[in-house]
């Protein structure tokens, strides 16, 4: 049976900007020609965007302005099919990401959270309908929304709704003390991360020994790994490790988060972990082929 997913986050514009240099190369103070281009980003926006793309249905959580931006998005969403609810906030701007893209498609991301800073468990629909969460780290990393995650965690806990964390990048985890981000992984049932934040979290460059020590605050821990696929492990289980499909890659911009939306839409349905890791990585083959961190309007996985 298809999954019913709900996304809780961040919405964002991203505004892609491809050199054919690289960053080191750029005229600073002076021209450096670029491929520009906007397309609906944030991570859990992307999420739910990609997991449309499969057999699931999604629901976001989140806030755009009543700006020209925020229009775009909303309609973005709708194209799609991702459904939503509250999701513009008057007289505040949606947030915007400038993406530098790199000709080796390395992305490296300038982030203004506008509207999607504040959210509060009145954001949060009634979990009935619900088979799993998604919650982008970026939220509980922002102080004005760390209050209103908390409360939605309690009372997705008490509906006993699996919950899938990705707790965001390094950069913005170093924005916060690590002990408090630790402290969020005991609440979730799934987490998502890359090494980079797997390092990071547990201080161990092994992955087997990271996932060893993060599994003992989730279920289950999948560590991507990039243009080298994926491994998870749950607990009482061996590890499992999937290649990376072969891509020509355009931009890794959303990468992590289509791999999120194949995944949970496979392992939220069937909990077979090795299955559900070959999903994930088909979809973000899918993604890095494409320039923006979304599907297009008819892309179909």
């Amino acid at each position: 049976m298809a999954a019913n997913v709900l996304c809780i986050g961040d919405v964002m514009l991203d505004v892609v900007t491809k050199i054919g240099v690289m960053p080191s190369q750029v005229n600073y103070g002076s021209d450096t020609p670029a491929q520009i281009s906007t397309h609906g980003g944030g991570a859990a926006g992307n999420v739910a965007a990609w997991l449309t793309r499969t057999d699931a249905k999604a629901t976001i959580v989140g806030h755009v302005g009543d700006d020209s931006a925020g229009a775009a998005l909303v309609s973005e969403f709708d194209a799609l099919g991702v459904r939503h609810h509250n999701l513009v906030v008057d007289n505040e701007h949606s947030g915007v990401v400038v993406v530098l893209v790199d000709p080796t498609g390395e992305r490296t991301m300038f982030p203004d959270n506008g509207a999607n800073s504040g959210l509060q468990i009145d954001d949060l629909p009634e979990l009935a309908d619900y088979d799993a969460v998604y919650i982008s780290g970026y939220s509980p990393l922002d102080p004005a929304s760390l209050g209103g995650i908390k409360e939605m965690i309690a009372k997705i806990k008490t509906a006993r709704i699996p919950i899938y964390f990705d707790p965001a990048s390094v950069g913005g985890m170093r924005e916060v003390e690590i002990n408090e981000v630790r402290s969020w992984l005991s609440m979730m049932d799934v987490l998502l991360l890359n090494e980079e934040e797997a390092i990071y979290l547990t201080g161990e460059s092994d992955v087997q020994k990271a996932l060893d020590i993060l599994l003992k605050e989730c279920q289950t821990v999948v560590i991507k790994r990039g243009s080298h696929g994926a491994i998870g492990k749950s607990r009482g289980s061996d590890s499992v490790e999937v290649r990376a499909l072969p891509a020509v890659v355009a931009d890794t911009t959303g990468a992590g988060d289509s791999f999120a939306a194949g995944f949970i839409s496979n392992f939220a349905s069937n909990k077979d972990l090795t299955r559900a890791l070959l999903a994930g990585v088909a979809v973000a083959a899918d993604c890095v082929a494409i320039v923006g961190a979304r599907p297009r309007v008819g892309t179909k996985i």
